[in-house]
């Protein structure tokens, strides 16, 4: 599984708002410097966030966006499920896919699901509260 710039960038916006969060709607222009992500990109992922209601913004002066809720109440997984789509490893597993034929027969299936699950474990056990209190490493970003 490769996770997309869309959700890299996803979850460093609400790691961004939890550590900067007074109460107050944050300008995302703040955000964009802070990440060093162009406003325009984050502007395509904005509306993702505001609609899963995981954010919400207001226009105008004293505008911004804020966390809907405390940053232990989201999940690694939930963001990255909204972003990437499922997190199935492979086709068949993804809730959308049409039975396989040779689902029956598989020898790898089994591995499949266990990866599959074992991923969506681990993103969910994970929250942004979690991530704000990471060390980051050195300077490298997700």
């Amino acid at each position: 599984m490769m996770v997309s710039t869309r959700g890299r960038y996803a979850l460093r916006v609400l790691i961004d708002l939890a550590e900067h969060n007074n109460g107050a709607y944050i300008p995302m222009k703040d955000v964009a410097a802070r990440q060093e992500i162009s406003l325009k990109y984050l502007e395509r992922i904005l509306p993702t966030l505001t609609k899963a209601k995981l954010i919400e913004g207001v226009h105008g002066k004293g505008g911004g966006y804020k966390l809907t809720r405390a940053p232990e109440k989201y999940t690694v997984g939930e963001v990255l499920r909204l972003t990437e789509g499922d997190l199935a490893p492979v086709a068949c597993l993804s809730p959308e896919a049409e039975p396989c034929e040779r689902a029956a027969e598989c020898r790898t299936l089994q591995m499949w699901k266990g990866f599959y699950n074992m991923t969506n474990k681990y993103f969910d056990g994970i929250t942004i509260a979690d991530l704000t209190r990471t060390e980051t490493a050195d300077n490298y970003v997700i």
